[in-house]
């Protein structure tokens, strides 16, 4: 944590980034159990890791799991469960969610269109909400800037709730987006990459300066 504000350094798929994200100080790693995603790893091989991994909180990424999917998840021993969804997505669906891992490590990240806002009812299911940018194809890992207004229209309307900004996050632009949209916790991707899945040492470590500088700034 830096000055209050937490890093998650997702798409990783090498103990040594990794390890390097761990040095820079990041809060949590994220790994992408997505099929569709560039970064994809297996949960076989998060098992192969996972003995190795840095003592840092471990979040699994995935898009609409069913039920026995997450129920894998949690048997692989990760703390937190990134979930993607269609905004749209029957309520009983993300009940079910909740109850498989419990709302507390439950990060709810819908995919909102432009006139979208997180529907209320998925609140009470979940602690953390991830706001992404919107594609009309992808869930995520757009590489583009989301809607920085939105998130802190929402972060300021339910305070008591943890919100995550996600897309398009650079060491170039962090700075602004946390002064634009206030947010705690920001997730890191393709702008520290130097292909997808594969970190950009050099970068990291300049995003999570650049983090600092803000915060001292």
């Amino acid at each position: 944590m830096i000055d209050g504000i937490q890093i998650k350094v997702c798409g990783l798929t090498s103990l040594v980034d990794a390890d390097y994200a761990d040095a820079c100080g990041a809060d949590y790693l994220g790994f992408i159990l997505h099929p569709a995603s560039p970064r994809h790893i297996t949960l076989a091989q998060y098992r192969s890791m996972a003995g190795r991994l840095p003592g840092r909180r471990r979040v699994a990424v995935s898009v609409e799991p069913s039920i026995e999917d997450l129920g894998a998840m949690r048997g692989a021993g990760f703390d937190r469960y990134q979930v993607h969804f269609r905004h749209d997505l029957p309520l009983s669906v993300i009940e079910g969610w909740s109850r498989a891992v419990g709302a507390e490590n439950l990060w709810l990240a819908p995919k909102l269109p432009p006139t979208a806002d997180v529907p209320e009812a998925c609140l009470a299911l979940a602690e953390t909400l991830v706001l992404d940018t919107f594609d009309p194809k992808l869930f995520g890992g757009t590489g583009r800037t989301g809607d920085w207004p939105k998130f802190r229209r929402h972060r300021e309307r339910f305070p008591a709730k943890a919100w995550i900004l996600s897309g398009g996050l650079t060491p170039e632009n962090v700075g602004e987006a946390l002064a634009g949209t206030a947010a705690r916790l920001v997730d890191v991707n393709s702008g520290v990459e130097s292909a997808p899945g594969v970190k950009d040492h050099a970068r990291l470590g300049a995003f999570v300066s650049a983090v600092r500088k803000a915060r001292s700034g």
